[in-house]
């Protein structure tokens, strides 16, 4: 069972809160979502993660055992795609940034506890995430917008479309392309396939 630390008083607002005792770094965090309509009900559905990587890295979700609790979401859109979040569910992290360079898919987490709140009012809430892997080459935001060019559903990508909204589904078949572009992402020592089971 996960052990939540967040002491208030020491983390700032919107930060992740490590779910490992050993770590102390707690760092500001924001979140994103792309695409279109999320999965029908039972079935896995598809997310994209937005952070600033000086904020909240790929690097810092690995050291902290992969786990991690994500909150800190306002916009009444975003929080109502992540309380559709399901355990299972699989999400893109993406490094945002302002520079072109730095926007890209760097890896997958999976979602390990759906929503719920946290302190003491009735708003705030989170969701656990937990890495599964790194994608073999990340994939550019420079590189979606090419292909989108010429794949309509691609065009239509929140990412794209919505670009500061925070937690949106990503359809399957998006999901399918882009770890397709990111020749897929490893779990452990093996290389998984793009859907995942």
């Amino acid at each position: 069972m996960l052990s939540l630390t967040r002491p208030l008083s020491v983390r700032p607002r919107f930060a992740p809160k490590p779910l490992s005792l050993q770590t102390s770094r707690r760092l500001p965090l924001l979140i994103y979502q792309a695409s279109s309509k999320p999965m029908a009900k039972g079935k896995k559905s598809y997310w994209l993660l937005k952070t600033e990587p000086n904020e909240w890295s790929w690097d810092d979700q690995r050291a902290n055992g992969g786990v991690s609790q994500w909150d800190g979401v306002r916009n009444r859109q975003a929080v109502n795609n992540l309380k559709s979040m399901r355990p299972g569910d699989l999400c893109f992290f993406y490094h945002s940034g302002s520079g072109a360079a730095s926007r890209r898919i760097v890896g997958v987490v999976r979602v390990t506890k759906p929503w719920y709140l946290i302190g003491d009012g009735d708003i705030d809430g989170a969701v656990d995430v937990k890495e599964i892997g790194e994608l073999q080459k990340h994939v550019e935001l420079k590189e979606i917008k090419k292909v989108a060019e010429k794949e309509a559903e691609l065009k239509g990508f929140a990412l794209i479309k919505q670009p500061r909204l925070s937690v949106v589904p990503v359809s399957e078949w998006v999901w399918e392309q882009l770890c397709e572009m990111g020749g897929g992402f490893s779990e452990g020592n093996e290389l998984a396939d793009a859907k995942e089971e």
